[in-house]
């Protein structure tokens, strides 16, 4: 459901508590409760399954029945989404997420090692998976990580992470974002625009990883001053790396020679972090690939961490480990 923003919401939430351990959310306009419920109580479905708590919508309410603990969380989630209803008219399911970003933090940071956690200035984030833990520990330890599995393993994302906040705590004087032009299945075409729009189709994941973890215009800020920078991997040939935090992004696409190039520009105080998925190589000889082999000739050198990932550390929707599952049990 999507409102427009010009309307004005009654935005006060009252709160019954019961003694059955049931907090009821009571909404004073009801537009703004069926936008925090989502069409076929959709929203509502989705936090009960990501929190473990029983929601029920009910005439102008929302029963939380669970832990009196675990109610106070759930609370502050619809919270959360009333407010982003109110402010972008609809609600994502990206929402949802961040709404209960602290709760999860607060239930798995008990298991959890603080040294795990990336501290963003917009969120905090823990590694899902062992393999997660070992790679998040790569990167702030190695001084080249390789890493490859299926999408959604949060290669990139947490590659970002880590930089930025290295970039923010001045370990760094810049992070170094690129990936090859290599068109994903089909041809886009003539281009239109100077260089830089026309390489920007291809380089759209990283912003969107960069938009996520810190404000917009302090990250187009950084990017215009040049402590951020995003480029085709062909511009990196003949350059030397000091003080920086580089990411290949999809390196399955680029070439045995390409990759061996854009590790061997590393410099004094910088990390390289090369990333792919062996299962989307777009190269039209999928031989030329580069990636396995870079993992087979560099594994056994203790200043070089590789790690793989499978579908097990999927932490996109959960259909996407399903989906990655599926495929490679049949091209096995």
């Amino acid at each position: 459901m999507s409102i427009s923003k010009k309307k004005n919401f009654d935005s006060n939430l009252k709160f019954v508590y019961s003694d059955n351990d049931t907090l009821s959310v009571i909404f004073h306009d009801n537009d703004l409760l069926m936008g925090v419920v989502g069409e076929f109580n959709k929203n509502l479905k989705e936090l009960e399954k990501i929190t473990g708590s029983n929601l029920y919508s009910r005439g102008n309410s929302i029963l939380i029945k669970s832990t009196p603990d675990k109610n106070e969380k759930v609370k502050e989630a619809i919270q959360f989404l009333a407010n982003q209803f109110i402010n972008n008219g609809n609600i994502e399911n990206k929402d949802i997420l961040s709404s209960i970003d602290k709760f999860m933090i607060e239930e798995k940071v008990k298991n959890q090692n603080v040294t795990d956690i990336i501290k963003t200035p917009k969120k905090s984030i823990i590694p899902r998976s062992e393999k997660q833990k070992n790679y998040v520990r790569a990167l702030r330890q190695s001084d080249i990580i390789i890493s490859a599995g299926p999408a959604g393993t949060g290669k990139t994302f947490l590659a970002v992470a880590v930089g930025l906040t290295m970039l923010l705590e001045k370990k760094i004087e810049r992070i170094i974002l690129s990936r090859p032009a290599v068109e994903a299945g089909e041809r886009l075409g003539f281009l239109p625009g100077d260089m830089k729009e026309k390489v920007d189709p291809y380089l759209r994941p990283l912003y969107d990883s960069l938009y996520d973890l810190f404000h917009f215009e302090k990250i187009q800020r950084m990017i215009e001053i040049g402590d951020i920078e995003i480029a085709p991997l062909a511009y990196m040939r003949g350059r030397t790396l000091k003080n920086s935090f580089a990411i290949l992004d999809e390196a399955q696409n680029a070439t045995d020679t390409q990759i061996k190039m854009f590790l061997t520009r590393i410099g004094e105080n910088s990390k390289i972090v090369v990333n792919g998925d062996p299962s989307q190589i777009d190269l039209p000889n999928k031989s030329m690939s580069g990636l396995d082999r870079s993992k087979k000739l560099l594994s056994h050198l203790n200043e070089i961490t590789v790690i793989d990932f499978d579908h097990s550390d999927v932490v996109r929707h959960p259909l996407v480990s399903k989906i990655v599952k599926a495929y490679s049990n049949h091209n096995d």
